[in-house]
């Protein structure tokens, strides 16, 4: 008998379908000469800090730091009986092979190396890594599972991972929890990503709009302008001596330009269009493309490559064609398909980009939810665009010459609207969207040639003021986040800035449920502006803590872990060296006594640590 674990109950329901195992029973399935049950998430996880000593229930300044020397793991009181069922079949005797079908990627292998070693388990391990659920995907996985001891890097660099937060969230919590006298939440990704927040909150409040001024010439059949000037005077002057002159022609280039197709979607990348596009948050694009998984429609979701491998390369087509069928919005519209645009071995790591599957045809889309459907008509999109042709077009750029003034303009010529085509046909569909985009439409200057002549029929001054920074939406807080540090950081790093593809909707949600952010609706863009307890917060935090320096750092470092170059114990002592820093050398910060809100009159003491309890917004303060 073969033990197959999945993550969710729908994925072992769904590779139970494909071998056999359709007998139910209490917590798994069985059949065929196999046994299939799941995990439910993080089964286990690391335990919380009385765990090592009762006293550490109470936060105080002198057990700092706390480093566990043999870490502890628990199983959650609400998954206790799940634990019971998978700890009992892994052991069983006539169970000869367990088989990790969670999630192909570092968490996934996380969940099931816990539950595998917490049960004692020491069964032949193997690894179903798999990017589709797809009934061919999931049989093909199946019949070339790998050895589990292959992933030992991966499970490694995702036990540092969830160590390393565990210790910066539980010493620099209580450290400035106890130094400030308020409850401060510190994460290692968190913190940095709110700095970026607060950051241009500060740059938006301290902007101070300049005047500029630009002159344009009307000339016959088209419009010239001219450099933005900081002077009214002189660009007043200026529009003076051109009225009624002449202008000479200077140069007149003409060229062929051509626009590639988008690549496909990555998790970020899809998450920051529907949110520009759908006004969608990170956390549903997340949400709604793992039901599309699930549900066989789309690959693996918490993907940050946007290639394909060359072994795909045959299929392609038939692929774009049912998509393509699939899709309203394509009517109409038509589709090519240059397979060789989106393959490429070297840039595909653990899952390819994100696509749709074949399981299109013989799907019913319009009884999807809202939300599904709009997210797979967007992965259906990318898909179709970037295998379709080239948008090109002809540029002309000419110069002019007014009172020794420089006047330019630009014209474009549509040769082959190519993958725009099908972008435009997109973009007409969405009704009541968050936001459209216009496509560039065509502009004709008039046929010039050098030295010309041509007469100014009007001369125009126009005014107008330097805008600061806009605020962060999803959309350019993932990008942002997604680049944060990556000009210190080595050239080979595989990943880069702040958390990862599948952990970036996660930190948003977090940055909102506890306060620090409000999601503010501005015309029809959702902003992100921090709290006054944010600005606070970052405002006492050391620069370690708050530079995307330090997390992408760690992004590298695990990236080592997982191939070997590095080993757990020397990467946790770094880690653990810089807690001991931060503890023995951290003073509080003088004059910040009114950064946060003073201190509210007790209205009891607490049952625990006999400390005085004051009600706040959103969340209890417990002084000392």
């Amino acid at each position: 008998m073969k033990l197959v674990i999945a993550e969710k109950p729908s994925v072992a329901q769904s590779i139970a379908a494909v071998i056999g195992a359709t007998t139910r029973k209490d917590g798994y399935l069985e059949g065929n000469g196999w046994q299939v049950s799941w995990c439910m998430g993080h089964l286990a996880g690391l335990a919380n800090a009385d765990a090592y000593n009762p006293d550490y229930a109470k936060w105080r300044y002198d057990d700092l730091p706390i480093l566990p020397a043999d870490w502890k793991m628990v199983v959650g009181k609400d998954k206790k009986k799940q634990f019971d069922v998978l700890k009992k079949l892994m052991n069983a005797p006539e169970v000869t092979e367990v088989v990790n079908a969670c999630d192909a990627g570092r968490e996934g292998e996380l969940i099931f190396r816990n539950v595998y070693e917490l049960a004692g388990c020491k069964k032949p391990m193997k690894r179903l890594w798999i990017s589709s659920m797809e009934d061919s995907a999931i049989r093909e996985g199946l019949e070339h599972l790998r050895p589990g001891a292959n992933y030992d890097g991966l499970r490694d660099a995702a036990l540092c991972r969830a160590k390393a937060d565990w210790l910066v969230g539980i010493n620099a919590t209580r450290l400035f929890s106890v130094l400030y006298h308020r409850t401060l939440n510190i994460g290692r990704v968190m913190s940095p990503t709110l700095a970026l927040i607060v950051q241009r909150e500060t740059q938006i409040d301290s902007f101070r709009p300049e005047p500029f001024y630009t002159v344009a010439l009307e000339l016959p059949g088209f419009i010239v302008s001219g450099e933005r000037m900081k002077e009214k005077a002189a660009a007043e002057q200026l529009r003076q001596s051109c009225q009624g002159a002449a202008v000479t022609v200077k140069k007149v280039e003409h060229k062929e330009k051509l626009e590639k197709p988008p690549a496909l979607y990555d998790l970020t990348t899809l998450q920051r269009d529907a949110n520009r596009l759908l006004g969608f948050t990170a956390q549903q694009t997340l949400d709604y493309l793992q039901n599309l998984y699930e549900k066989k429609l789309c690959t693996y979701p918490r993907t940050d490559s946007r290639y394909l491998t060359s072994d795909m390369a045959e299929g392609l087509p038939v692929l774009v064609n049912l998509t393509a069928n699939a899709m309203p919005f394509c009517k109409g519209t038509a589709i090519t398909c240059n397979p060789q645009s989106v393959i490429n071995d070297k840039k595909v790591t653990d899952h390819h980009a994100v696509i749709p599957t074949r399981n299109l045809r013989e799907t019913d889309l319009s009884g999807l939810p809202v939300g599904e459907k709009a997210v797979l008509e967007l992965v259906a999109l990318r898909l179709l665009c970037a295998v379709a042709e080239p948008y090109t077009y002809a540029e002309t750029v000419v110069t002019v010459v007014c009172a020794g003034a420089e006047f330019s303009d630009k014209g474009r010529t549509v040769k082959s609207l190519g993958w725009r085509a099908l972008d435009a046909a997109y973009q007409t569909s969405l009704k009541g969207a968050a936001e459209t985009e216009k496509e560039p439409g065509e502009k004709v200057i008039p046929e010039l040639t050098e030295n010309q002549s041509l007469s100014v029929l009007e001369a125009v001054k126009k005014e107008g003021k330097t805008s600061p920074p806009k605020h962060f939406t999803e959309d350019t807080l993932l990008s942002a986040m997604e680049t944060a540090g990556k000009d210190d950081m080595p050239e080979d790093a595989e990943r880069k800035g702040l958390g990862t593809p599948a952990t970036r909707a996660g930190i948003l949600e977090k940055l909102v449920s506890a306060g620090f952010l409000e999601r503010r609706k501005n015309k029809k863009t959702v902003q992100l502006i921090p709290s006054h307890y944010a600005v606070s917060l970052i405002t006492i935090l050391p620069e370690q803590l708050q530079s995307p320096l330090l997390t992408a750092e760690w992004e590298y470092r695990l990236g080592q872990i997982e191939r070997g170059e590095l080993s757990p114990e020397d990467f946790m002592a770094g880690i653990s060296a810089m807690l001991g820093e931060l503890v023995g050398t951290y003073q509080v910060i003088k004059g910040t006594e009114y950064l946060f809100s003073p201190p509210r009159e007790a209205v009891g003491k607490c049952p625990r640590c006999g400390g005085e309890v004051a009600e706040m917004q959103k969340r209890v303060l417990l002084s000392e």
